[in-house]
C-alpha cells in the first residue's frame, strides 16, 4: 500500500521488495554534476590570523549548506586533519593544496586552481 502526493511522487511505501530511494532524484544529479564543472574553486595557503599556523583553503564553492559540509568532511578525512567549513569556505588544517587540489579533480570539479604563491 502506498500513499502518493499531488506530484505523483511516492512517499511511503510498506513494500518489502521496494529498492528505490525515495530521496534521491536524477535530476538533480546531473544537474549537480554540470555546475560542478563550470563552479572555479580556488585552493590557496593561508596563515594569516592563525598564529602563523598553515591551513588549506579553498573558495568560491557555489551550492547548498550541506553539500558544501559533506565536501569539507571528505577533504577533511581524506588529509587526515581537522578543519571547518566557515562563510562559504573549507578550511583544512595543515598544508595539503596539491592534495586538495587532486581530490577536487578527481570528485569533478575540473576547474580547480591553485591561487596565491
Amino acid at each position: 500500500m502506498s500513499k502518493k502526493n499531488s506530484d505523483n511522487k511516492l512517499v511511503y511505501s510498506t513494500d518489502p521488495g521496494s529498492t528505490r530511494n525515495f530521496f534521491d532524484d536524477d535530476e538533480n544529479d546531473t544537474e549537480q554534476k554540470t555546475s560542478e564543472n563550470k563552479q572555479i574553486l580556488r585552493v590557496t595557503l593561508d596563515r594569516k590570523q592563525r598564529g602563523g599556523k598553515e591551513v588549506t583553503l579553498v573558495t568560491g564553492f557555489k551550492g547548498s549548506d550541506t553539500e558544501i559540509k559533506e565536501l569539507g568532511s571528505y577533504l577533511k578525512s581524506k588529509c587526515g586533519g581537522g578543519g571547518a567549513v566557515k562563510d562559504g569556505e573549507i578550511i583544512v588544517q595543515g598544508n595539503h593544496v596539491e592534495k586538495v587540489i587532486k581530490l577536487l579533480i578527481e570528485k569533478g570539479f575540473n576547474n580547480t586552481k591553485r591561487s596565491g604563491g
